[in-house]
């Protein structure tokens, strides 16, 4: 029986009961003339479709909830009255026009074999809440109204949806639109685990007391398919609930509860529970405990969504983690969605950005789209799924596109500077920039080493790379890291450890585990500024509070080792690092006080190409002793200068501002160093108001 006729034959069934129910009624009313007769055969003509495959809702809503007769009957005496407007007629005509209204004493003489406790708050009615009983001031319960609830009213007529007072807590979870069927947005790795997530959920004895699952990882869109992978395994709709939305007031769960109870057995959902936002901290632990609550009291298919196990819920457990697809299985994606890509393209592609497939599939379907508008504006339309470009145009439109999709959940939480230096603008020993280059050139080239070579095999540590850069303030340790993410093309951000480092104990893990799951996506460069400031030489641990310091160093540093990109580590004190977490370290690049020769140097690069420029003695500059970022500032200052003059920059006029900058430094200022052709030096002084 089709859906369609089964919606006949329920309103059918439904009118049938009605219809003996008010012949029943019609019989309590003074001077009746209703026969027995008569109410035997509506009742025959009521329980022959009761026989019906699937039954009608009545009777399926009965036996889901283990109603007895009597129960099923008063619940449609309470439903009668909101779809039979005679009802209340007879209910006034039995009890009185004052009570035009089912209660619970006429239930007891309307009805055979009655029960006594029916209204009891344990009873199915009343724990379901299938009726409400509004009794007021002293008025006894068995003459009080009953009620029936509006979602039951419509499951009787066969409308089945979720209650809406269950819509602020949940939302049906909507997955990212894909070309692609449901298996093909998940990896086989990933399809390994939905396997095994449905064997052990068959092997259940019991489906309404099955235990969660609990799905870990960082990669929530991999998790939400998963999830979406199992319902669909079980022909389930999944619907989400963020656990913070929780109540907190006992009485309010309560309701929660009992709801859902009643809606996994109506409605049957699967859902995903999205626990992220209550991991770690001490800030929530009335959610903690609402969370513990509703998973002792729910039943059915559902899921929790967390990064690590929690170990402060009791809840039979079944935890699967779910990572993203594999280098390889990006890989041969990257392949899939442009055919014709050279394999190295897509080995770089996978090496560098950690995607799952939902965002391959969709970043391949925006450059199709954006390469399809071109080719169309040219009048050289192409087939949708087979767009042929050239590999180095392909190749920068994919790399850009990763490099957007991945920047927005890492911009919440770091600073993004905008790489422009190149290697021709910075100065450092020959030595250092070689080993500069070396860091460039292992991250561009980790895919053939790590996997075509397989040193991946024999690595015990992170994959990634790690850099201490060195140097007092303004010698170019930000310029480098700035050279290597242009070199790279990649995002660079800068981490303010102060702003991670929580004084809430578990908060600093929770936010750095949130900074680099964010990093891992976009194979971003991490530059730690100050970091001597958390790995300075370690102190004797005086307090629990030093102690948990310690262990959140030790936490930064492992996540350093394990992140699969480049990881920076800045310092201006490099003497008041640890010695056991510099030997940690692949490169640690000295960023020196620049010397005479390289001084002379900075200042023949500082002014750009369009900036005009007078006579300039860059060896004479060189004498003053400012590191490279002083030298930046000081130009910038002059230059300013010199368009307040309407002319080229000149000698005097960084001079002028070099004495200022001194002066700012607190350095001794010899008159000596900033003597230029004294006559156009005072100039210089009266037009700077010096």
């Amino acid at each position: 029986m089709d859906h369609a006729q089964w919606q006949q034959e329920n309103s059918r069934y439904l009118s049938l009961a009605i219809a003996w129910l008010r012949l029943r009624l019609q019989r309590m009313i003074p001077d009746a003339t209703v026969t027995d007769e008569e109410i035997e055969e509506a009742a025959a003509l009521m329980l022959a479709l009761e026989e019906i495959e699937p039954p009608p809702a009545l009777v399926e809503l009965s036996s889901i909830l283990a109603l007895t007769r009597f129960e099923q009957s008063m619940l449609l005496l309470c439903a009668a009255m909101e779809l039979d407007t005679e009802i209340a007629s007879f209910c006034g005509k039995i009890q009185g026009e004052a009570q035009r209204y089912p209660t619970y004493a006429l239930a007891l003489g309307l009805f055979d074999d009655p029960v006594w406790d029916v209204v009891s708050p344990e009873r199915p009615l009343r724990s379901w809440r299938l009726i409400e009983i509004h009794q007021s001031g002293v008025q006894p319960l068995t003459v009080s109204p009953i009620k029936a609830d509006e979602r039951v009213v419509n499951y009787l007529k066969g409308l089945n949806y979720l209650d809406d007072r269950l819509q602020s807590f949940l939302a049906p979870l909507t997955l990212p639109a894909v070309e692609a069927d449901l298996d093909a947005c998940l990896a086989p790795s990933q399809q390994q685990v939905v396997a095994a997530i449905a064997q052990q959920l068959q092997a259940a004895t019991h489906w309404q007391h099955l235990p969660m699952i609990q799905l870990l990882g960082s990669d929530r869109a991999s998790k939400q398919w998963v999830a979406a992978a199992v319902a669909d395994f079980f022909d389930l709709p999944l619907y989400r609930m963020r656990v913070e939305l929780l109540p907190t007031h006992a009485s309010d769960l309560e309701t929660l509860i009992r709801l859902w109870q009643r809606e996994i057995r109506l409605f049957p959902v699967a859902l995903y529970l999205d626990g992220t936002a209550i991991e770690g901290g001490s800030s929530e632990k009335g959610a903690v405990a609402a969370l513990q609550s509703f998973l002792d009291n729910i039943h059915g298919l559902f899921f929790l969504d967390v990064r690590e196990q929690s170990a402060q819920l009791e809840q039979p457990t079944l935890s699967f983690e779910v990572a993203k697809p594999t280098p390889l299985e990006q890989r041969q994606v990257w392949q899939q969605v442009f055919e014709g890509s050279p394999d190295n393209s897509a080995a770089l592609l996978s090496s560098q950005f950690n995607l799952n497939l939902t965002d391959i599939q969709q970043i391949a379907a925006a450059v199709r789209a954006e390469r399809e508008q071109l080719t169309a504006r040219e009048g050289r339309a192409k087939p949708k799924k087979s767009v042929k470009v050239a590999p180095v145009e392909l190749d920068r439109r994919l790399w850009d596109a990763c490099l957007v999709r991945t920047r927005p959940r890492l911009d919440a939480l770091a600073q993004r500077l905008d790489a422009k230096a190149t290697w021709d603008d910075i100065v450092l020993p020959q030595e250092e920039t070689l080993l500069l280059r070396q860091i460039a050139d292992q991250v561009r080239h980790r895919s053939k080493v790590y996997d075509e070579w397989g040193f991946r095999d024999r690595m015990n540590r992170g994959l990634g790379v790690n850099a201490l850069f060195a140097g007092e303030s303004g010698t170019g340790k930000t310029m480098a890291a700035e050279v290597i993410a242009n070199d790279l093309r990649l995002n660079l951000y800068r981490i303010d450890l102060s702003a991670v480092v929580s004084k809430y104990i578990g908060e600093t893990e929770k936010n750095l585990r949130r900074l680099f799951d964010a990093a891992e996506d976009g194979g971003a460069i991490l530059f730690f500024d100050e970091a001597d400031a958390l790995f300075g030489k370690r102190s004797e641990v005086k307090d629990s509070h030093d102690r948990y310091a310690n262990i959140e160093v030790n936490y930064l540093l492992q996540r350093i080792e394990a992140y699969r990109g480049l990881a920076i580590l800045a310092t201006n004190l490099k003497g008041s690092m640890d010695s056991a977490f510099m030997r940690r370290l692949r490169f640690v690049i000295n960023c020196p006080f620049p010397s005479l020769e390289s001084r002379q140097q900075m200042w023949q690069k500082v002014f750009p190409p369009k900036m005009p420029i007078g006579e300039l003695d860059t060896k004479h500059l060189a004498q003053l002793n400012l590191t490279g970022g002083s030298i930046h500032t000081t130009a910038i200052n002059a230059a300013f200068l010199s368009a307040q003059d309407n002319t080229s920059v000149e000698m005097c006029h960084i001079l002028a501002v070099a004495r200022a900058e001194f002066r700012k430094l607190d350095r001794p200022i010899y008159e000596g160093d900033f003597h230029w052709q004294l006559s156009l030096e005072e100039n210089c002084k009266s037009k700077a108001g010096i």
